[in-house]
């Protein structure tokens, strides 16, 4: 991490990149260290929309630790989600104590299924309950590590481990809760290329610095694996009277990124092809904030971004094919890689490279099949027309046709 400030001060970008942070919310000196002078002298400014208000680690922690006493205290949808959870999901809740979900606050519902003895970090854990249902998903032989800066959250999550662990007959906790910020994970204890899967619900949108935030998950997982993740977004850039709102910063929208600033920021950082996979629509209840926010529309998403050797920009044509084995819990019939990537169990299936090395060199690997290589190139993948049909028991929607 501070290499990476080191090359950052001796770029042309530094000083609006480094102004993200804001300087009187750092609570530990270390990382005012970092950032310098600069860094506490400013105000803010702004990074591919990527800005909040000086101040907002105070902000968020006053909300989320003080003012909020469970999820009925919000004034929109964006910090809860109204979609079904999935199967999968609906029975590892089912071992989450009452008290931790009576704390919870999300957008969606950030865990894949089949992700047993696999490593899960949870950004923005708050009272834990999606590390307490990924520690049922990856089984006794996984482990799930949730990371947080609100100490009243931590202390509800961390107050049921033992109960869990007895709970669920693991012989040792297989979940653990630690203090720190999400933009500096190698100080709470995460050590680069350590864990095979990220999850996120509605916090990145949180952070002063989001290219910090989803640059250090990338450091963060091993090659092959992946940022699951579902945050709140927005159709344009905000304004800073916005930003700087402590109620609309605290319910998840101030802090919205603009769609293309967020795939912006994945480029640069490495997740080259990003994967929308679902996208609902935010709804404002609170009369003064709609009016407000004005034609300002939001979303809750979840995205799908891999660490994988060899991503490209584009889809490119290799003429590979892809078949799905039918292996991953739930979905015996077909499996959906994102919006418009379904494969039906046994039929093969036309592939762009970034698509087979999701499912071939990922891990997802066990439930595919890849048939050929990158050894030939036959030009630009064709994304404009669909290359399979979506059987209706697979998924409920899509909003898009083809490879990208």
């Amino acid at each position: 991490m501070v290499n990476m400030w080191r090359a950052l001060f001796h770029t042309a970008a530094a000083p609006a990149l480094v102004q993200q942070l804001p300087s009187r919310a750092m609570p530990a000196r270390s990382h005012l260290g970092r950032l310098g002078r600069l860094a506490m002298s400013t105000k803010g400014a702004s990074v591919d929309g990527a800005l909040l208000a000086d101040g907002t680690y105070e902000s968020v922690q006053n909300y989320y630790g003080k003012v909020l006493e469970s999820s009925k205290d919000l004034k929109t949808s964006a910090c809860t989600s109204a979609a079904r959870p999935p199967p999968a999901f609906r029975r590892a809740l089912q071992n989450v104590p009452n008290a931790v979900l009576e704390r919870f606050y999300g957008c969606g519902n950030p865990l894949p299924p089949s992700i047993d003895g696999l490593s899960v970090l949870d950004l923005g854990s708050g009272s834990g309950r999606d590390c307490y249902a990924a520690a049922v998903l990856v089984g006794e032989k996984g482990h799930v590590t949730g990371v947080d800066m609100t100490d009243e959250q931590l202390e509800v999550a961390r107050a049921h481990v033992d109960e869990f662990t007895s709970t669920m007959g693991y012989a040792k906790p297989n979940l653990s809760f630690k203090k720190g910020m999400i933009e500096f994970l190698g100080d709470a204890g995460v050590a680069p290329g350590s864990v095979d899967l990220v999850i996120s619900n509605c916090v990145v949108n949180l952070s002063p610095n989001k290219e910090l935030v989803i640059k250090g998950v990338y450091d963060s997982l091993r090659d092959g694996g992946e940022f699951y993740f579902s945050d709140v977004y927005c159709d344009r850039r905000l304004p800073q009277a916005v930003r700087e709102h402590d109620v609309l910063v605290g319910e998840c929208l101030g802090g919205a990124l603009y769609v293309e600033d967020f795939k912006r920021i994945c480029g640069k950082v490495g997740f080259l092809d990003p994967r929308e996979l679902t996208r609902e629509e935010i709804i404002v209840h609170d009369p003064e904030l709609k009016e407000l926010l004005g034609n300002a529309r939001f979303f809750s998403i979840t995205y799908r971004c891999f660490k994988l050797e060899g991503m490209e920009t584009l889809c490119e044509d290799y003429g590979q094919v892809a078949i799905y084995r039918g292996t991953i819990e739930d979905h015996p019939h077909g499996y959906a890689l994102d919006d418009h990537h379904v494969f039906e169990t046994g039929r093969p299936m036309l592939v762009c490279g970034n698509t087979a090395s999701m499912v071939g060199e990922s891990w997802l690997a066990p439930h595919f099949e890849v048939i050929g290589d990158r050894s030939t190139h036959f030009g630009l993948f064709d994304c404009g027309t669909p290359v399979v049909a979506k059987p209706s028991d697979i998924v409920e929607s899509s909003s898009g046709g083809g490879c990208c």
